[in-house]
């Protein structure tokens, strides 16, 4: 029965090869054989374009981080942070700092406080320095954000204005600056 099917199957396609000609029958042979180009040509495609994907993901990617163990790195941050801490000692030249910064600003510095401390779990000195300063709100601001820049290791903790009248020129205004120190050794020791 199989040889049947195929010797009719045959026949039609003798039929239908007649029926269409010459060019139809070539048109037929090039579209069978697109269409085995593509189904090979797609599928290889896809996997090349995959390969360079991958490619450009691994060039782009940044180079993996040394490996640092979490003790170390906690070691060389804290080591940094104290090589970023003023030294105890030059307190009063930082003291000056200020007094010279108010006096370009154009602000006038009255009697402050000031606080000395230890941080006992910091391993740490502070030096709390609170100023009453009268000036512009705009010279007030500019003193302590220029304090600052002159001063890394000041940390601005408070500020507060005042200002007694409405139509007042100047206002009155509490600074309140920390100094963050270390016992550092003299110039001459290291």
């Amino acid at each position: 029965m199989n040889g049947m099917n195929l010797s009719a199957l045959w026949l039609r396609a003798r039929l239908a090869g007649r029926s269409i000609g010459p060019v139809g029958g070539t048109a037929l042979v090039v579209a069978l054989a697109a269409l085995a180009v593509l189904a090979w040509a797609i599928p290889a495609r896809e996997k090349q374009a995959l390969r360079q994907g991958a490619a450009m993901v691994r060039a782009a990617a940044p180079p993996p981080a040394p490996a640092v163990s979490p003790a170390a790195a906690t070691n060389e941050n804290l080591a940094l942070f104290y090589a970023a801490l003023g030294e105890r000692r030059a307190t009063e030249e930082q003291l000056k700092t200020l007094f010279d910064i108010a006096a370009r600003t154009g602000i006038v510095l009255r009697q402050g406080e000031y606080k000395p401390a230890f941080d006992q779990n910091g391993k740490l000195y502070t030096y709390q320095v609170t100023l009453p300063v009268k000036g512009s709100y705009q010279a007030v601001w500019q003193f302590a954000m220029l304090s600052l820049r002159a001063i890394p290791f000041a940390a601005l903790d408070d500020i507060g204005f005042r200002r007694d009248d409405i139509a007042a020129a100047g206002v009155d205004a509490r600074v309140r600056f920390t100094f963050y120190l270390a016992d550092k050794p003299a110039e001459g020791a290291r």
